[in-house]
């Protein structure tokens, strides 16, 4: 196997939290760098700000960006996770004017049909062409020649920047990975069913029909042009062949690093004060004070309501409320990020002069204020659903609708701050390639119900059988028409636990599956990427 000598791995969620990949990368750091030191090198967009997670270290390459040409705009530095990995981050807007040229050579060289791009078709591909040339300088500048030079690129939006360099510097090994194809996730946000009649599917057919042509232009010729396409998981490779017309050479399952995980005593302690600091913002929000054994249960993930399972949340606590039987009470939360106008003024009020009101403030189901807050589909969904949030109901929800970053001015605290204080997790996906987020949960202690449409789901069912919470993870089975199945067995799976004894022995249980989905099992698989990336550049280079 050959190894690499140089790793450059790009997306455009380095130090740019927007969605799963960033944890993808980010937990992912630590593992390479201790292989690789300063030889692994991360490549995300400048946006014009300072990230909380960037240190930037002008001492880092200073030789090369000393000489670097004048529209070739790059700050060094290091991503604050664990490994602290070398970051660079390019100022790619300067490259804007590239646009057509760069689309004639693309369709010329690769087939890359651009001609109905529209959206942040322009922007992604601009930044990916900048990445190209970044590596492409760097390479050159310090003749890595004789190295074995390998470049990770992330999602559609950085596609152009491999095939920039298949066709500038052929010695270098490419990397395409999809986390989700755009037509698959195209087709089931778009209501159609997905996986009940995926063999009747033409890739190209769906992109006309569904407005994205150029997106799925770019990521199919470029899977059958890199040296080496992989994807997440078992099940999105069934989608790549069918929708791609190329099945990926390597599956490469995501990962975590529990460095993000707090240990020993500091366990508990984080336990307690997420705990505290949920209770304390849903006091103030519905004016009704939160027992202290009261079950906690969250969903989270990025916005897409029928695909992460939303809607299907909603109405599993739904049903729990309408349970006159239930002995605990229960408050269930949707982190879900939205359109945020701002934090609410009123809650923001209560909670920084401790105030009482005894009653719940005006909607009291939600945290910040959005843009569309009457069009909004999960806000909708609660207040039709019947839900008060006032006594005598024993069961609360609340929308939390922002990035938990420490800035959001109600919770102040991070997402993993958070996720250590609930008692159980929901994520029943409809299309979910992998699933980062019923991972992180069992990383963190915290049972989770997950359904079989999602990668992590299907893996998991070969280490316990799904079929009971008390294992640590629950596999539901999700079809295309049994949704009202999935919101039992998903509420029949919360009792469960809420009645269960032994949440010790089950937190051991979802750290014993976590440890055997970490990065240090999981990194074998990357190898294995590079290895075919290795082997097919230099059969190319022989071509040429």
């Amino acid at each position: 196997m050959i190894t690499p000598e140089y790793i450059f791995e790009s997306s455009w969620e380095v130090c740019n939290k927007v969605g799963g990949i960033y944890t993808v990368l980010s937990s992912k750091a630590q593992t390479l760098t201790l292989r690789h030191k300063d030889k692994v090198i991360f490549v995300g967009p400048d946006l014009g700000n300072n990230p909380d997670d960037f240190e930037e270290d002008f001492t880092l390459f200073a030789d090369w960006k000393m000489l670097l040409p004048t529209n070739l705009k790059v700050r060094t530095g290091r991503w604050l996770v664990p490994g602290r990995p070398v970051v660079m981050l390019i100022a790619y807007k300067t490259f804007s004017d590239k646009r057509d040229s760069l689309y004639y050579d693309m369709w010329k060289d690769f087939g890359v049909d651009s001609s109905r791009a529209y959206g942040d078709y322009d922007e992604s591909c601009i930044f990916a062409y900048s990445v190209g040339l970044t590596i492409e300088n760097f390479y050159n500048f310090y003749e890595l020649g004789n190295k074995n030079v390998v470049a990770l690129f992330n999602e559609w939006m950085l596609c152009m920047g491999a095939l920039y360099l298949q066709k500038h510097v052929p010695a270098i090994a490419t990397v395409f990975t999809t986390h989700a194809t755009t037509i698959g996730r195209s087709i089931a946000g778009n209501n159609k069913p997905l996986y009940g009649q995926l063999p009747a599917y033409n890739g190209d057919q769906m992109a006309k029909e569904l407005n994205v042509e150029a997106k799925h232009s770019l990521e199919k010729q470029t899977a059958r042009a890199v040296d080496c396409f992989t994807t997440v998981s078992e099940i999105t490779a069934i989608e790549c062949k069918q929708l791609l017309d190329k099945a990926p050479d390597i599956v490469t399952p995501n990962g975590f690093e529990d460095g993000f995980v707090p240990q020993n005593g500091d366990y508990p302690v984080k336990r307690e004060e997420a705990r505290k600091t949920l209770m304390n913002v849903v006091t103030k929000l519905t004016g009704k004070p939160v027992a202290n054994d009261a079950f906690f249960i969250a969903t989270s993930g990025r916005y897409e309501y029928r695909n992460k399972g939303i809607d299907v949340f909603i109405d599993t606590i739904n049903k729990l409320r309408k349970n006159s039987g239930l002995k605990r009470e229960i408050v269930a939360f949707i982190m879900v990020p939205a359109w945020v106008y701002a934090a609410r003024a009123d809650l923001k009020y209560v909670l920084e002069n401790n105030i009482d009101q005894g009653k719940p403030l005006q909607t009291p189901f939600i945290t910040h204020w959005l843009h569309n807050t009457s069009e909004d589909k999960v806000l909708n969904f609660i207040l039709s659903s019947g839900f008060t949030n006032e006594s005598p109901d024993n069961v609360r929800i609340v929308f939390v609708p922002c990035y938990l970053d420490y800035h959001d001015q109600i919770l102040n605290r991070s997402y993993y701050d958070l996720l250590i204080g609930m008692d159980t997790t929901v994520f029943a996906s409809y299309y979910e390639p992998w699933g980062y987020t019923p991972m992180e949960s069992i990383a963190f202690g915290i049972p989770t119900i997950t359904t079989d449409l999602a990668g992590f789901g299907l893996w998991v069912k070969s280490i316990v059988s799904g079929g009971n919470i008390e294992e640590g993870v629950a596999v539901t089975h999700r079809s295309e028409d049994n949704y009202f199945e999935v919101v039992d067995s998903i509420s029949r799976h919360i009792e469960t636990l809420m009645n269960a004894d032994g949440r010790e022995e089950i937190r051991k249980r979802c750290f014993a599956i976590a440890r055997r989905a970490g990065w240090d099992e999981f990194i074998k698989y990357y190898y294995a990427a590079f290895d075919c990336a290795f082997f097919n550049a230099k059969k190319r280079k022989k071509q040429v």
